[in-house]
């Protein structure tokens, strides 16, 4: 009979199986939808055709104005920018310098407005114009600039957390390329607030201007003295799949701002979808979601391994205590470098574990008397003091490169990169030491099979999950924006399972030798004791 363990793997295998199913179902609909086929001599009543489909000569232009869309008249808007030769299949880029109204000048906004129209004729008074606009600049907290601490010390930053005006510095549009036959009264909820009908009953160019593409880190603030700011107009026809997409992840992105998300966030997610191909965003998805399968599976096999573990002979204490303090430094971090929450959230999630893990290793039990507090230690059995000395030995060999290298990446990160503040170097130089300690400290379990030149049955089930989400971050840290050390911190990982299955490949495997979890699989782990014992006189 299976275990409650097994048929929970199981179970979120099968509902994940289901939820891929269903994601790629909705992907194929969103960029396939049903047409409107006419019925005899109904067609003109039933179906909504495009206007396009007669090859008119279409314009495009560009305004600007101090005012939104509901109060707009012809004689608040200054020209920017006029394409008499536009055709829709047609990418193109353009560069114009905008004069900023002393209105926007003085903490104020400014809006683009964008019409598609019949060549040479007013797009105010045409009945055939479509019409979008979008807001250019954005009320934004100053960004806390970076100084070398050491020469740039007068220069305290001193960042404002009042928000100012801030310009974005491009403004992409797109037109509906695809000649759609649509149902008058089926047309997709994602683009029907961008439809507009002629009286012969044929739907308008459909405009899109993309709010996704603008990140924060790309926004110039505007103060007083700002004439002139540079504005990049790029062009490209879209596909009803893409604007259904991105229609849909505009309402999305209001929806997590309303319920707290920062910019930040936000940006990091759509980055995956503004910047991707179709394959690469569908490859992105995809692997997505196996990361948070294995994800949950890891978390799942480590928490219910470590709930059973009564002894940590075969593990070191020092370096579980070493891995929650590592966690939480880096967590601090991915904090102070404002990392998204994709990279955040399970950042914090393995703190917590980490920090409960080390309650286990040293087998800490909290008792109250009354209102006080009690907490009391388990003792140390031989064949953990045995593991611990060989730990031992192979930390000061390691120690002996680690310290130095450690020392001087702090003194060269004071000296020559500029950083926020003190904290922020603090927590970077910590930082460094911890990837490179976290490194080092995959290694004494290494050093203990080599020096039983055996490698005893590990838990390859939850190591095949590590190992997979390793090479999964592989593939993260050049799509998601995360700091250079947690990137390279990525890539260390593939080193040692490597190196783990060189071990494995190398010496035979010795079941009665006892694990990097102090397991065997032997009832009695005396003959795993004796070879530890044996391993550590051999290396005296």
């Amino acid at each position: 009979m299976p275990s409650v363990g097994s048929i929970i793997n199981y179970v979120v295998i099968g509902l994940f199986v289901s939820y891929l199913i269903h994601v790629s179902l909705v992907m194929f609909h969103l960029f396939n939808p049903e047409q409107c086929v006419p019925t005899s001599g109904k067609g003109s009543s039933t179906c909504i055709t495009p206007y396009i489909g007669r090859n008119p000569k279409l314009q495009l232009s560009l305004y600007t104005s101090v005012k939104m869309r509901k109060d707009l008249i012809e004689k608040d808007l200054s020209l920017v920018a006029q394409y008499k030769n536009f055709t829709i299949d047609e990418e193109f880029d353009r560069s114009v310098n905008i004069t900023l109204p002393k209105k926007t000048r003085n903490n104020g906004t400014l809006f683009v407005h964008v019409f598609v129209h019949p060549r040479g004729k007013s797009p105010f008074h045409s009945s055939l114009s479509s019409y979008q606009s979008a807001p250019l600049t954005k009320y934004a907290p100053p960004r806390m600039e970076e100084y070398n601490l050491l020469s740039d010390s007068s220069n305290e930053n001193s960042s404002s957390e009042v928000p100012v005006t801030h310009w974005k510095n491009k403004v992409v549009i797109s037109v509906l390329q695809d000649q759609l036959s649509m149902h008058r009264h089926g047309v997709p909820q994602e683009i029907w607030q961008y439809v507009r009908l002629t009286q012969q009953g044929e739907y308008l160019p459909i405009l899109f201007i993309n709010n996704l593409v603008h990140k924060s880190k790309q926004l110039k603030p505007i103060n007083a003295s700002t004439v002139e700011m540079p504005l990049h107009i790029l062009y490209s026809p879209i596909s009803i799949g893409w604007l259904r997409l991105y229609s849909t992840l505009e309402q999305s992105v209001k929806m997590l701002h309303d319920l707290g998300f920062g910019e930040k966030d936000t940006e990091e997610v759509m980055s995956l979808f503004t910047d991707s191909g179709l394959y690469l965003l569908a490859l992105t998805v995809i692997v997505s979601m196996f990361h948070l399968l294995f994800d949950f599976l890891a978390f799942k096999n480590d928490i219910s391994y470590w709930r059973q573990r009564n002894t940590m002979a075969g593990l070191s204490t020092r370096t579980v205590v070493w891995r929650g303090l590592s966690q939480i430094v880096i967590f601090l971090y991915l904090l102070d470098r404002d990392t998204s929450l994709l990279v955040l959230v399970p950042a914090g999630i393995g703190t917590v574990i980490e920090v409960w893990k080390v309650k286990k290793a040293f087998k800490v039990h909290l008792s109250f008397t009354g209102l006080k507090p009690r907490i009391s230690f388990g003792t140390t059995t031989d064949s953990e003091r045995a593991t611990e000395e060989i730990d031992s030995q192979a930390m000061r060999y390691l120690s002996y490169v680690l310290y130095p290298l450690c020392l001087a990446g702090a003194v060269y990160s004071l000296l020559y990169v500029p950083h926020k503040s003190w904290y922020s170097w603090v927590i970077q130089s910590l930082v460094n030491g911890v990837y490179a300690f976290g490194f080092l400290f995959m290694l004494p379990q290494l050093f203990v099979n080599y020096k039983l030149k055996s490698v005893a049955h590990l838990p390859w089930r939850a190591f095949m999950y590590k190992a997979f989400n390793t090479f999964i971050d592989d593939m993260f840290a050049f799509i998601i924006t995360m700091p250079t050390a947690h990137r390279l911190a990525c890539f260390r990982d593939d080193i040692v399972f490597v190196l783990y299955l060189y071990q494995r490949w190398l010496y035979p495997v010795d079941k009665s030798r006892v694990n990097e979890y102090g397991m065997s699989f032997d009832k009695e782990d005396s003959a795993g004791t004796e070879k530890i014992n044996d391993a550590k006189e051999h290396a005296e």
